[in-house]
Formats: structure tokens, sequence, C-alpha cells
């Protein structure tokens, strides 16, 4: 077959249901800076998400160096090897020293475990994924930042919808960072969002994307442009329409991967969010697997045999964060001090999982993984 399967696809409403919303901005002739679509996506998002205060902003990359911003962090600050490498880079961006501890095996998440070893006295705070939509060990965190006092800041590009137990996994640490991106689950073409813990920090962020403007002549902070326009915010509200379906279309999408490929030598999924405690949920953003020498070939010669079979599949995440120029010179970087991270990042393959996918085009993923 000649028809391309990519790891991922933009899901998109239907177009002419879009058009009403770009009929009114070009009424009311408001492009940005807060305006009324803004200002509804902020208030439907607080509501599907469970939360009291977002921030909507032009992109995660933004949301993270201004939530780094709004919490006046420094010095050095703890984090994972294994995302994309917006999480380490925000710190850069700041002026901040990342330093790296090794992940838990069975999620791939940060290993509080490691944690505190890494602390110093230059250690201000701690930033943590939500890797692939599975929530982070968010109490462990949160009692080590505690117990230090240290801030806790969360990238959750992936875990836009996620809960744990306790409910929303957005409303744990003192800010968590959204990703609409295109390839995200629920998406804006870009955008972002800030998750605030009170409408104090909510503005003071609300500020801190707007160059610091507090009136038309005020400044009082060095701000950024970092808002979200009113396209963006209308498709949002758009999109929320559809995001029950599509979350669902995922949940089938990672069921059917798990079912089929269960008892495959040498090829591991990560535990469902099924198997955990009641209330845990994941939005299924990515269906990774882990490739062992059981398999019969290394996750590289599986990746090169789906691409000869133009399946476009995605060793995410690799290479680890730490392993480019401008990170390998760290103490933290060394590979021999994470050795879960290098593990997985050598053998980690993600296939594709969007709400497009057609059962067939899957069972062509699974046969050819399969050997079938």
């Amino acid at each position: 077959m000649s028809n391309n399967i990519y790891v991922t696809q933009p899901a998109l409403p239907p177009l002419d249901e879009f058009t009403p919303y770009l009929k009114q901005i070009w009424e009311n002739k408001i492009l940005t800076n807060g305006g009324p679509f803004h200002q509804q996506l902020e208030q439907a998002l607080c509501e599907y998400l469970a939360v009291d205060h977002l921030a909507l902003v032009t992109n995660a990359t933004i949301g993270l160096v201004t939530a780094l911003q709004a919490l006046r962090i420094s010095g050095e600050v703890i984090t994972t090897p294994y995302s994309f490498v917006a999480t380490a880079h925000s710190l850069l961006w700041n002026g901040i020293t990342p330093v790296f501890v090794d992940i838990d095996p069975k999620t791939l998440n940060l290993d509080p475990a490691k944690i505190e070893a890494a602390i110093t006295p230059r250690t201000t705070a701690i930033l943590a994924v939500h890797c692939y939509g599975h929530p982070c060990d968010v109490k462990a965190i949160h009692d080590i930042a505690d117990r230090f006092n240290l801030r806790v800041i969360y990238d959750a590009a992936h875990a836009f919808g996620v809960s744990n137990a306790q409910g929303s996994v957005l409303r744990h640490g003192d800010l968590s960072v959204l990703s609409f991106h295109a390839t995200k689950v629920f998406n804006t073409f870009e955008g972002g969002a800030i998750i605030c813990p009170d409408a104090k920090t909510k503005t003071h962020i609300d500020r801190l994307k707007n160059f610091g403007f507090t009136d038309e002549v005020t400044v009082v902070a060095p701000g950024i442009n970092g808002k979200m326009s009113e396209i963006n915010s209308a498709f949002g509200l758009l999109q929320l329409k559809y995001v029950d379906r599509a979350l669902a279309r995922r949940s089938e999408i990672d069921r059917v991967y798990r079912d089929q490929l269960a008892g495959v030598p040498g090829i591991h999924c990560l535990e469902p969010a099924s198997s955990k405690p009641e209330g845990y949920n994941s939005n299924c953003s990515y269906f990774p697997v882990l490739v062992s020498a059981e398999y019969g070939a290394s996750r590289d010669a599986l990746y090169q045999k789906l691409r000869d079979n133009n399946v476009f599949s995605r060793r995410y995440f690799y290479p680890l964060i730490s392993d480019f120029p401008m990170y390998r010179g760290l103490p933290s970087a060394s590979r021999a001090n994470l050795p879960v991270a290098a593990h997985a990042a050598d053998r980690v393959l993600c296939l594709p999982i969007y709400p497009a996918l057609a059962a067939a085009d899957q069972q062509r993923v699974i046969d050819l993984v399969r050997g079938d």
C-alpha cells in the first residue's frame, strides 16, 4: 500500500462550523488582547477541566517560561531528562540550571525516590512532566517540596483531561502548563494555558503575558508577548464540542493495540489507566511501546521497517534532553546518573494514534509489529 500513516494527525472540526466564528471576528475587528472569544474559551476550559483559574497563552513553551517568571524561580530546578526539549529549554531561557534525575521504570515520569538526593542549597523548584498523559506521583512530589520549601511546576503538555484519585491532575503543584499544539488531544492550532491556583496569580500571569502592562501607561514587570489570538481562541471553543468524541476514539485505539500486541515477545506497553486506583485516567495522547531484546530486532530496526512500509512512528523521547549539546556538560546529565531514562530512550517507539486512524490502518501497523 502507498498511503502513509503518521504517528499523529490533528483533529479538525467541520470547516463550515468554523466560518461563523470567523465572521464574528471580521465584524467586531478584535483580533487579540483578550477579546470575547479569548474570555469565553478561558471560562469554558475552566469548566471542562474542573479548575478555578486558567490563563491562555500563545503556546506551552511561552507558558513554561512565564510560569517560571511568575514564581520567580532561580538557581537550580530538578527536572526530568525524558521529555520534549521545551521542558528544559524554558529553564535555560530563565537563566536556571536544570538538574536531571532519573525516571520511574513503570510510568516514565520523574521518580520521586531520586529527587531528594539531588537537592542542594541552590534548588528552588521541581519541574515534572505528566509523560504521555500518565499522572505523576503528585503526592510524593508534594511531600518532598513541602519538606524542602520548593515550588512545583508541572509540564502538563500531555495531560489535557487527565485525572487521578483526587480529581483533575492539573490542580496539583503551584502551576501547571498545558499545550494546545496541533498534535495534542485538544488543539487550538498553536496555544497553551497556565492553570492558576487563585485569581491573584492569574492576574499576575495575565500581566506577564502582555509585556507587564497593568494599564495603558503602567508596566510593572518585564513581561513577554504571550497572548492567544481570537482566531485560536475561537477554534478552541469549537474544538471543545468534539473533544469527548476524540478522547473516546483514542481510548478505543489504545485498547486495540493492547489487545493485539499482548504476548508479542519484546513489545512492552506502559500500564493502562485501568490498572490504577479508581479515578485515574489517561487521555491516550500517545501509544508508546518499549522494544526489548526478546523482540528479535532492535527498536531502530522496527522503526525502519515501519518507515519502509509508509508507517511513520516516532522514537519519542529520543535522544534524552540531557544528551543534547547544551545540557550534556552538566554533571547531572551523565547517562550513568540516568540509567532508567537512558534505557527507555533507547527502546521507546510511539505508534500511530489519532481519532481519524482507520481500523484497517491500525491493523496494518499491528501486523507489521507482529511480523504477520
